[in-house]
């Protein structure tokens, strides 16, 4: 659950896969049901459901429906589905770490798996897929503990794209390290960054403070520097998909952009991620796989073109923040701070 009433981002409901559309959201929320994990797939392509965590989820959930759709019992014949099954989820957006973790988990508990009736395995990964939700949920919670400390009362939060409820199992990263300082009590003001092409700030994260009750003000992107240098923010979070061992982060297109003008502000600029959007294989940002989406999410707006017929267009989803730029990564475990290669490490140990 997201906590949020009347809403879940994800669960699972009689062996499907139920999510809200998030392309339908703020004018309608409709839930989506899977029975086959190519829908969950084409879910997470076409932005149904976003955000790494939340991906993270998604992807453990396919892979569990697709477990439930091998008709036999054989074991090495499941084994060589359920391969076959991960490779096809593993495709469905390059980004985000959360996705290949989940996938490995799950294929962990396959490979360790000696029961020769497949059957047995089928419910062990449902039940795998469950626990990886609600780990999630717990996780999001004790980021928000540990991040809220770094709010103080009566500031002002700038927050781009969403990190929010919608954006994980639950509760949220960045838009939950925000919730949980107003939960404490603290008077706070959100300032919500737009977030173009596909408008995640102005139509989920305005629609989660509006259903949270938190005060907000929706801004254009290009607006947040001028707010800076006007004094107008004390800090901000932001979320991350996938951040490389030197603690260089990737996250919404626009991110390093906040970055540089909150550091040239000497504003404190803080990122919050589970452990699992860490990708201890990189060392650095650049080798971060950067998705590039259809350039009409550029020149259109719901469908409707606002560009020029044949205006060519260039859409990088996300980019990457060098770790010098970043006051602290708010974990589960503990707030790293600079050096972020030093204590980045530290967390791996962990």
């Amino acid at each position: 659950m997201t906590d949020i009433p009347g809403y879940d981002t994800i669960r699972w409901d009689n062996d499907q896969v139920v999510l809200i559309d998030q392309r339908r959201l703020p004018e309608e929320e409709i839930y989506l049901s899977c029975t086959d994990y190519r829908e969950v797939v084409d879910a997470i392509r076409t932005l149904a459901i976003r955000g790494a965590p939340a991906i993270g989820v998604a992807a453990a959930m396919a892979a569990a429906l697709g477990a439930l759709r091998f008709p036999h019992t054989d074991i090495d014949g499941f084994r060589r589905h359920f391969r076959d099954v991960c490779q096809v989820i593993g495709t469905a957006r390059p980004t985000a770490v959360n996705l290949t973790w989940a996938l490995e988990r799950m294929m962990s508990l396959v490979a360790a798996n000696v029961h020769p009736d497949s059957n047995a395995l089928k419910t062990r990964l449902v039940a795998e897929a469950k626990a990886i939700l609600q780990e999630d949920i717990a996780i999001n919670r004790q980021i928000g503990v540990l991040g809220q400390e770094l709010i103080h009362d009566g500031d002002t939060v700038l927050t781009h794209c969403n990190a929010g409820g919608l954006a994980t199992g639950g509760y949220g990263t960045a838009v939950g390290v925000i919730r949980a300082a107003w939960e404490a009590g603290k008077k706070i003001h959100v300032l919500v960054d737009e977030t173009r092409p596909i408008l995640q700030g102005a139509r989920l994260t305005a629609w989660e403070m509006m259903k949270l009750g938190i005060p907000h003000t929706l801004i254009t992107d290009n607006a947040a520097a001028a707010l800076m240098a006007n004094g107008k923010v004390n800090v901000i979070v932001v979320g991350a998909d996938r951040i490389a061992a030197n603690g260089d982060a990737a996250n919404k297109i626009g991110t390093y952009g906040v970055a540089v003008v909150a550091q040239y502000h000497r504003i404190p600029f803080y990122v919050a991620a589970p452990r699992s959007t860490f990708d201890f294989t990189l060392s650095d940002g650049s080798q971060i796989p950067i998705e590039e989406r259809d350039p009409e999410e550029v020149t259109h707006i719901r469908g409707r073109r606002i560009a020029p017929e044949g205006c060519r267009a260039l859409n990088l989803a996300f980019d990457v923040t060098p770790h010098g730029l970043i006051s602290g990564i708010i974990t589960e475990k503990s707030v790293c701070r600079p050096p972020l290669p030093q204590s980045v490490s530290a967390l791996r140990q962990a």
